[in-house]
Order: structure tokens, then C-alpha cells, then sequence
């Protein structure tokens, strides 16, 4: 799909407007009839303060925002929570014909009217994204008005974390993409598949796509012996520290671009609630205007709620129907999805709307509800399938919103890895891999770094810290022990904090003379990965092993079903900075595509094994693939290479 701007998107229709006037005064009719200390003399003082309430609200939400987010967290806070109610006694009490008792009889009332006014557009605009788009243009009117025209087209790129390229033919086949599956009939884009390298993270990918340097990042988590910092690139200050290292002031949005819900801002010099960022007031101005929206947010607010729902009915239904494999969708996950699913997605596209409209060269956004339902439920499963259809809705209403933008808009949609899925190492064994090797090195006290939920609980922290303006509190981990153990996903990285650099096998087998072996036979374990003095790194297996630095096999080959791309992948791993004396990957069945995450996780990434190295790239059809795509690194080159070739970023 190639986005010009000769078809401006149509205006809301007159029956569309009097559906909405008719509706909010029923909604405000029942509020009056209902809420005792409210009282009206006619229905035409009804209509009368429903008109005045919707005046108030477009000439005092814009003033009100920019003036609460000064007041940081407790001010948006408190906006949200009593703005509408302030506007819903200003405009009963100056409307004739109508008595409002006192304010706090207004604040209850005020919470009534706008959820009845929510269900009431979700039953007329069910199934139609023609009400989302004309609320985002007529929000950001002015905004447009006094945008430059240009005729070089901008790009907006739609990152959608976690889907792999085989998973997306699957959607695109079955009907739950149709915009995406439009574009890719029209011949207007094509759908390529790239490699991740490993690790197969967010973070990883994210740092090759947006800065060309992924080589920084050998995990979602590590320890650096060092500083004995655990370092956690979903917490805002750990991926701020991260991307210190790894940006040469030159990433994919440095020429004016606009950082939308990332891990790294790619330079960008607007960065809106990506982790290595927050803080300022600038970006917690589009929160704080979002959350004083009575459209966007109430209804986002009825979404979350039913989305919640949605998910106890389908982890209920996984348990009666004896899904296997399945983990516990506790009640910290329930409403985390509702946060990133529902409310984090509607805020990423409405402050993607404003850059847009705005003009802005590149945009680059990142959904994560496909990916985090994944995690828990199963990258194959239903539910997390069924998330795709809310970003192609995305994709949709962002094809129409473009339209109307100060300068043609090109789209293209990237992911960052894939999933793969299995029953847990804890699951199958019953025990964790810390125990493990606890158990192999009883000598040495071990910690564990895994949480089932780091990746995603991240996004919900970025935004209090936007509100908060500040990092919050955090401090790094030093985890004291002898051994730690830092879990990314399949993948494990298991460091000797008191040997100084990277420890070499014999060191390991010196002092823990048990534990590589013990290591290598676990029955959950695929292979180990060690750096020897006097061969390089090899990769040790139970009935084999694999030098890297010669290629020779001795045995089995460890690395058998793993993928064409793995000694490759293991050697250039083996090089990064701070990756584990001990590199510890699960089990694969290569018939099943199952793998063990270390994590408590059902779909998991960040190793080898199964489609979880296998993302996609979708792009105009115009626009050639000059090299091969092995790594983000590669794909970050080649949109450098389009942004300069097709607008967007001046050349090197």
C-alpha cells in the first residue's frame, strides 16, 4: 500500500454526527433521571447541557493538559480522575433549567455519563474504524493546519513484536490480517523473512534495527562482572545505560524522527515512551492528553476491562479443556494484558496520529500485544492469534488517518524475532536451572535472574516514569554470589563472578569439576557453549561436541536441527561483550518445534530452536532488498539505505 494524500479521508457523515448528539443526550437524559441530586425542568435543558458540556470540553481538555503535566504524575493523575466531573458541574450549572446538588454528586454522575456514553459508541461503531479515525483527525486539526506541506514521503514503521514470518503466512492466510493481506495482494508490498541473530530479544533486535549495533546486547538480561551489575534492558535505566554504549548519534530516526514505545530511541530527537528515555515533559504531554481525552480513554478503559474478561474466560477454558502445554495466567498477567493489549496499544496509535500529522520524516512504533499474549498462552494458540487482528486494526485506521497528513506516507512492518513454544524447564523436570546447577556446584552460592513477566511489565513502568518525569528509583542488581544465572527466554547465561573476564572451560573445570558435565547430560539441556584456552569455543553435547573455531565435529553434532545459521550464530555470540562463561541453550525436538524456556513461559525467544529466529520484514514492492537480511544489524543498514534513497534522512 502506497499512501498518497489525493483522496482526503471524507468527513463524518450527518447521520454519524446526530447518531453521536442523540446518544449523548439519552446518555446524559439517564444520568439525570437515575443520579439523585440531579434534576431537570425539560429534556430540552438535557440536550442544552449536553451541547455546553462537549463546548467546555474541546476549549478546556487542550489547556488543561499542558498545564497538569507541570505537575507531574499527581496532576495528570488527578486531571483524569476529576476533570471530567469538573466539566460535568460547569456545565449543569450554568444550564438553565437544570440543578446539579454539589460537586461530588457531579463526580459520580460524571463517571456514569461518560461510561454510558462509552457502551453506547461501542454498540453503534462495533466492527467500524471510521469513528477511531475521524476522532484522531479532528484531535489533531490544528495540529495539521500548521504542519509544513511537503511532497517527500515519510515512512511510518509498525513494529510488531514477536511475530515470526511462517506464523504471519499462517494469519494472512486465515483472514486475520486483511489490511496487511491487502497490501500484500495489491502488490503495493512485499513480505521477506530475516534472520536473528542470536539472541532473538527485543532488545537485541531492537538495537540493530534502530542503531546498527546489536553486538551490545548478548541477552535480555546479563551480568557484568565489572560494575556486578545485573543489567535488565527492560527497566529504564539499564536500557538508558545500554544505549549510551551503543549509539553513535546516527540511528535510524536521527534526521527528525519519532521514538514510539521502544526499548532504544534510534536517536530519534522525539522519543515518547521508550525505556532508555523517559522522563521530560514533553512526552508525558501526549499521556496526560490522552488520559483527559473523554473518547479515547473512557472507551480504551471499557476495552481494557473486556479484555480482561476475555482472558479469564480463555485461560478458564485452556484449564476445562486440558490445553497442554499451559502456565499459570496469574492475576499480575490478567491486568498487564489489559494495560499493553488495550491502553498501551490506543496511545501508541494516537500518538503516532499526531506525528503524523505533524509531518514527521519517520516514525517507528512498537506493539507488543501479539507477543506478550504469546508468551503465556502459546505463539499458536487462539488468543494470541486472535491479538493480531487489534494491530491490523491498527494498520488500518493509520492507512486512513495518512490521508490526510501534510506529506505521503509509506508504510512498512518489521518484527523483531519470532516464538517458540514448549512446556517450561520447570515444568518438565521440577526444577529450575538455578537448582540445577546449584545442585552440580553445591559449593558456590547461585542466583537466579529470570521473571516471567519482565519483558512486558517494562511498558507499564515506562509510562509511570513518563508521568513521574524520572527514571524512578531503580538501582542495579548485584546479585554477591558465586555463580549467577540469568535466564533470556531458552536461553541461559551462567557467569563465575569471581573470575575475572571471561572463564575459560578448564578454569570452570577446575573449580566446578561437576557441573559442565552434569550440565551437558541434564535431559533439558540441547547444548553448552564454552570458550577453551587452546581450542576456541566449542559447543559440548551428550553424545558429541562441535569446535567453532575449525568447525570439526567430534561425535554427534550438538547443533543438529538447530537451524543452518547456528555454529554461525554461536561464533559471533561467543565474541560479544559480557556474554556467560557458560552459554546454556534448551532442549529441541525438531519434529515437534517444542523447546523449554528457563523462564515461566509457554512461547518464549532468545535462543535456538524453532521459529523464534524467523521475523519478517514487509515493505513497498518499489523499494529493492539490496543485500541479504542476516541480522537486524543488515535490516538496519537497508532502512537506512530506503530513508535515503525514497526521503526521510539525508545521506552519510
Amino acid at each position: 500500500m502506497t499512501t498518497d494524500r489525493a483522496v482526503p479521508p471524507r468527513r463524518a457523515p450527518v447521520s454519524a454526527v446526530l447518531s453521536v448528539v442523540l446518544l449523548c443526550w439519552v446518555a446524559l437524559a439517564v444520568t439525570v433521571a437515575v443520579v439523585p441530586g440531579i434534576a431537570a425542568v425539560t429534556g430540552g435543558a438535557v440536550l442544552l447541557a449536553a451541547a455546553v458540556l462537549g463546548l467546555l470540553g474541546a476549549v478546556l481538555r487542550p489547556a488543561a493538559a499542558v498545564l497538569l503535566t507541570h505537575a507531574g504524575w499527581a496532576g495528570v493523575f488527578g486531571g483524569w480522575l476529576l476533570g471530567q466531573a469538573v466539566l460535568f458541574y460547569l456545565a449543569l450549572s450554568i444550564t438553565p433549567g437544570l440543578q446539579v446538588a454539589g460537586f461530588w454528586t457531579a463526580f459520580w454522575a460524571s463517571w456514569m455519563y461518560a461510561g454510558l456514553v462509552s457502551a453506547g459508541l461501542w454498540v453503534v461503531t462495533a466492527g467500524q474504524g471510521g469513528m477511531v479515525v475521524r476522532h484522531l483527525l479532528r484531535v489533531n486539526r490544528r495540529v495539521r493546519r500548521t504542519a509544513a506541506t511537503s511532497d517527500v514521503p515519510g515512512v511510518v514503521v509498525v513494529q510488531i513484536d514477536g511475530l515470526s514470518a511462517p506464523l504471519a503466512r499462517w494469519a494472512l492466510a486465515a483472514g486475520t490480517m486483511p489490511t496487511l493481506a491487502r497490501w500484500l495482494g495489491s502488490g503495493s508490498h512485499t513480505l521477506v523473512e530475516w534472520h536473528a541473530q542470536l539472541p532473538a530479544t527485543t532488545p537485541a533486535s531492537q538495537a540493530g534495527l534502530l542503531h546498527g549495533a546489536s553486538a551490545g546486547v548478548p541477552a535480555f538480561r546479563w551480568y557484568e562482572k565489572e560494575s556486578g551489575r545485573l543489567v535488565v534492558t527492560n527497566r529504564p535505566r539499564d536500557s538508558a545505560l545500554v544505549e549510551s554504549r551503543l549509539s553513535d548519534g546516527r540511528g535510524l530516526l536521527a534526521d527528525g524522527g519519532v521514538s514510539v514505545s521502544n526499548v532504544f530511541s534510534g536517536d530519534a530527537p522525539t522519543s515518547v515512551l521508550t525505556m532508555s528515555t523517559v522522563g521530560g515533559r514533553g512526552p508525558a504531554r501526549y499521556v496526560a492528553t490522552y488520559l483527559l481525552d473523554p473518547f479515547g480513554l473512557t472507551r480504551s478503559l471499557f476495552l481494557t476491562a473486556a479484555e480482561i474478561v476475555k482472558e479469564l474466560h480463555q485461560a478458564r477454558r485452556q484449564r476445562l479443556r486440558r490445553v497442554r502445554p499451559r502456565t499459570a495466567r496469574t492475576a499480575s498477567y490478567v491486568l498487564l494484558r489489559g494495560l499493553t493489549n488495550v491502553l498501551l496499544r490506543h496511545l501508541n496509535l494516537s500518538i503516532v496520529a499526531e506525528h503524523v500529522m505533524r509531518g514527521a520524516p519517520v516514525i517507528y512504533c512498537d506493539f507488543v500485544d501479539y507477543d506478550e499474549i504469546a508468551h503465556h498462552a502459546g505463539p499458536t494458540r487462539p488468543e494470541a492469534l486472535a491479538a493480531l487482528e487489534g494491530i491490523d486494526d491498527v494498520l488500518a485506521t493509520l492507512e486512513a488517518v495518512v490521508a490526510a497528513a501534510p506529506r505521503p506516507y509509506r508504510f512498512v512492518v518489521v518484527s523483531d524475532h519470532g516464538q517458540s513454544q514448549g512446556a517450561t524447564f520447570a515444568q518438565r523436570y521440577g526444577v529450575t536451572l538455578d537448582d540445577v546447577v546449584q545442585r552440580l556446584a553445591p559449593a558456590a552460592g547461585t542466583s537466579a535472574a529470570a521473571g516471567g513477566q519482565d519483558e512486558h511489565a517494562g511498558r507499564v513502568r515506562v509510562l509511570t516514569n513518563e508521568l513521574r518525569r524520572g527514571s524512578g528509583s531503580e538501582a542495579p542488581a548485584a546479585p554477591g554470589a558465586e555463580i549467577v544465572v540469568a535466564a533470556s527466554g531458552n536461553l541461559a547465561l551462567v557467569y563465575l563472578t569471581r573470575v575475572p573476564g571471561r572463564a575459560s572451560m578448564e578454569e570452570i573445570e577446575q573449580r566446578h569439576p561437576l557441573l559442565l558435565p552434569g550440565l551437558v547430560e541434564h535431559p533439558g539441556i540441547g547444548w553448552v557453549m564454552v570458550r577453551s584456552r587452546r581450542l576456541g569455543p566449542v559447543v559440548l553435547g551428550r553424545a558429541g561436541c562441535r569446535h567453532l573455531r575449525d568447525d570439526r565435529i567430534e561425535g554427534q553434532d550438538p547443533l543438529a536441527g538447530y537451524g543452518p545459521a547456528a555454529a554461525a550464530d554461536l561464533r559471533r555470540h561467543d565474541e560479544l561483550r559480557h556474554t556467560g562463561d557458560i552459554v546454556v541453550n534448551s532442549v529441541y525436538d525438531p519434529v515437534t518445534q517444542e523447546v523449554a524456556a528457563f523462564e515461566e513461559l509457554i512461547g518464549c525467544h532468545g535462543g535456538l530452536g524453532g521459529w523464534q529466529d524467523r521475523p519478517l520484514l514487509v515493505h513497498p514492492s518499489a523499494w529493492p532488498v539490496d543485500a541479504e537480511l542476516a541480522g537486524a544489524d543488515a535490516v538496519h543498514r537497508q532502512l537506512v539505505r530506503w530513508l535515503e534513497r525514497f526521503g526521510g534522512r539525508a545521506g552519510r
